[in-house]
């Protein structure tokens, strides 16, 4: 009986610290969980960029940076 007490005294110990740990990483997942649940939160609140007046801006954008370039090659328009 006094072989098995410091074998059952380790034991205890391990299975107690790898509960303490297990617990650690558990609370550490849920964090994370949370803070991409809330960037996800947050992402659905801005205003989709395919809207119809980015499009305009867009091909504004796209119309100078031709002209530009006819402009830089020695074009007229």
């Amino acid at each position: 009986m006094t072989d098995i007490l410091p074998l059952l005294t380790v034991s205890i110990a391990a299975l107690g610290g790898l509960a303490m740990l297990t617990a650690a990483a558990l609370a550490g997942w849920r964090g994370w969980l949370d803070l991409q649940r809330s960037g996800l939160a947050h992402a659905h609140d801005m205003p989709p960029p395919t809207t119809a007046g980015a499009r305009i801006e867009l091909a504004d954008l796209r119309e100078r940076i031709r002209k530009l370039e006819a402009i830089a090659a020695g074009i007229d328009l």
